[in-house]
């Protein structure tokens, strides 16, 4: 290792600060959403239009499921930036690597929830926990 070079200690430190940070602006940004969702009599009120007369149906829900999708995949790209990873072979017979199989798993959960509008109608919830026990299986399987 030459004089220049960081330590590896210095290295760890600085990819903790990097996690913290993005954590601190994450954590911020859902602090705004909730802050500037409308309220009716001092609670949140979740299917009020955020921008009224805007050109989007920007409800609480829509705003924070587009926060968690721009949430994973910050993440998701500061772990493959400080974790850098070989693509590997599951069961499709494909190589994938972490951003492929997050990939994967929100188009199938996109399909699991039209499918469940379609033969059970809503609410979700039940369709939210197949998801996750399906991005759980092809994060260890595919």
């Amino acid at each position: 290792m030459t004089a220049t070079e960081p330590q590896p200690a210095a290295r760890t430190a600085n990819w903790a600060l990097i996690f913290a940070v993005a954590a601190v602006v994450l954590l911020a940004i859902l602090a705004a959403i909730f802050a500037v969702a409308p309220r009716k009599d001092s609670a949140i009120d979740w299917f009020a239009p955020m921008i009224p007369g805007g050109w989007m149906a920007w409800t609480l829900p829509v705003a924070l499921f587009f926060y968690v999708i721009g949430s994973l995949l910050v993440v998701f790209t500061l772990l493959a930036i400080r974790f850098p990873e070989t693509p590997r072979v599951g069961v499709l017979r494909i190589e994938t690597t972490r951003g492929d199989r997050l990939f994967i798993s929100l188009l199938g959960s996109a399909f699991i929830c039209l499918a469940w509008l379609f033969f059970a109608g809503a609410p979700l919830w039940w369709a939210l926990a197949l998801c996750l026990v399906y991005a759980a299986a092809v994060f260890r399987w595919v």
